[in-house]
């Protein structure tokens, strides 16, 4: 592992992650993310490209001050400035944003970084990628299922998720990685029997009546689905 050894505890054990945008239409982001973080979310990454650098390193401190609260993480996605300047533990990109050794120099060890993977290719890469000063610390699995936060992103089915299972299982199961998108308490239980121990989640939580029942109820499922 690459990041503060303080972090790795805490992405080993991590099992619920939520990505939200700036909840602008519902004014209410500070209270969101200490409902989540009281349901049991373990990280919590702000991803909103409608937004400003200022608004969002406001927002940051939001969920920053919410994350040392509950004692869990939070990430940044795509803009390495914008980790840094905040001071986020966990920094995410995409296969098309910044290169990894780049990013990683960006961050200086002072974030663990994760890729998202959409191939089996991607897999083998992302776990080919965790040794050595330009690793990664985690990499999620998908789209599982067509979702609107990833327009044009095909679906990969549950087959990418057992591979992935399969493929870190041969490899020591050295990194932590995560099924994402279109997870939902209706269908968490494929990705677990594929093989998921850790999923991200969106609207599963952002659009849920009660943010922290609908996080408790995705762990439970995990952890039901898992035994």
């Amino acid at each position: 592992m690459n990041q503060s050894p303080a972090l790795i505890p805490a992405l080993d054990t991590a099992r619920l992650y939520l990505c939200t945008d700036a909840r602008r239409d519902r004014g209410d982001f500070a209270e969101f993310v200490d409902a989540a973080f009281a349901g049991g979310v373990d990280i919590i990454q702000l991803r909103d490209k409608g937004i400003e650098a200022a608004e969002e390193l406001d927002l940051l401190a939001v969920l920053k001050e919410a994350a040392l609260r509950y004692g869990r993480l939070w990430a940044v996605n795509d803009r390495a400035d914008i980790a840094v300047l905040s001071g986020a533990p966990v920094f995410h990109i995409g296969q098309k944003d910044l290169p990894l050794p780049a990013a990683r120099t960006l961050v200086n060890g002072n974030a663990a970084i994760g890729l998202s993977s959409h191939t089996p290719g991607q897999v083998d890469a992302a776990l080919a990628a965790t040794a050595g000063p330009s690793g990664l610390d985690y990499f999620c699995v998908g789209p599982v299922w067509a979702t609107p936060t990833k327009p044009g992103r095909a679906a990969v089915g549950p087959d990418l998720v057992k591979y992935a299972a399969e493929a870190s299982k041969a490899a020591g199961d050295t990194v932590p990685w995560f099924a994402i998108g279109g997870i939902d308490h209706g269908n968490v239980h494929q990705v677990v029997e594929a093989g998921a121990r850790r999923i991200v989640v969106v609207r599963a939580i952002t659009e849920a009546a009660d943010p922290a029942a609908a996080a408790a109820s995705l762990l439970d499922a995990l952890g039901s689905a898992a035994s």
